[in-house]
């Protein structure tokens, strides 16, 4: 089998699946006769979607602002964390520790606290988002960092490089795919906060509509909001691997061939 062919095949397989799914999903809702209102069939969901697209529109965009917003701000103090903890050795042993107990805090516990301080509505969504996904861009920058090859910055300081230099120079570039590695994590991630946020603590978003739509038995509206949140994490998650592969093409040369 060729390379092109293969690629071709690599590329169509993630719909093929999806379009596999679908066919089974939609037979066994037709052939058991499935309630709507317990398992809703992907056609059900789909006249929902085109009924109330104005609504779901309205509320999509709503979480995908709130979600870039949050996640632009998980960007900039993840990389500034990162870099901070994987360019010392002190730093990484007194943070990275802490950093790890935080995250296994389950976030949707921050909620109420932040509606507190913030009240309903962008405030808790925004920091739910950042608070859920910036750690695997910190993490990422740090592993990048910190595992850079200590013969490799032998060489860089004989010649006359100083530390600053070699991070910089060197470091950063060599932890591009780390980071965009941790982007395409972190965008999903921040998709999650954001929704889980809009359930409990807003009155507009996907999170306000499938409260809204479940409440109301509207199975489909809601299974509806749930495809429109994972389009937008799959759009996302595909940007950032076409930018990752058209930025970082020295790190994927190796693999070209296969």
């Amino acid at each position: 089998m060729s390379t092109s062919h293969t690629k071709h095949l690599e590329r169509w397989a993630p719909w093929g699946l999806l379009l596999l799914v679908i066919v089974i999903w939609q037979a066994i809702c037709s052939a058991f006769n499935v309630s709507e209102y317990i398992f809703p069939s992907p056609a059900r969901i789909a006249e929902q979607l085109v009924e109330f697209h104005a609504e779901i529109l309205k509320h999509a965009w709503r979480t995908l602002w709130v979600t870039m917003v949050g996640f632009g701000i998980a960007i900039v103090v993840g990389v500034l964390l990162g870099f901070l903890i994987g360019s010392s050795r002190l730093a990484y042993a007194a943070i990275y520790p802490l950093m790890t107990a935080f995250n296994a805090l389950p976030k949707a516990a921050f909620i109420p606290i932040l509606v507190v301080w913030f009240g309903i509505g962008v405030g808790p969504a925004v920091l739910t988002a950042f608070l859920i996904s910036f750690f695997p861009i910190t993490v990422n920058i740090a592993t990048g960092l910190a595992t850079l090859e200590p013969e490799l910055e032998d060489v860089l300081r004989v010649l006359g490089a100083k530390r600053w230099d070699v991070l910089v120079k060197v470091g950063l570039p060599r932890s591009m795919p780390y980071f965009y590695g941790s982007l395409k994590v972190a965008i999903t991630l921040a998709f999650v906060g954001t929704t889980v946020s809009e359930m409990t603590a807003s009155n507009e978003g996907i999170g306000y509509l499938l409260i809204s739509a479940g409440s109301s038995m509207q199975m489909g509206l809601a299974f509806g909001g749930l495809v429109v949140v994972g389009a937008m994490a799959m759009v996302m998650y595909e940007l950032f691997s076409v930018i990752e592969k058209r930025t970082t093409v020295w790190a994927h040369r190796g693999s070209q061939g296969h």
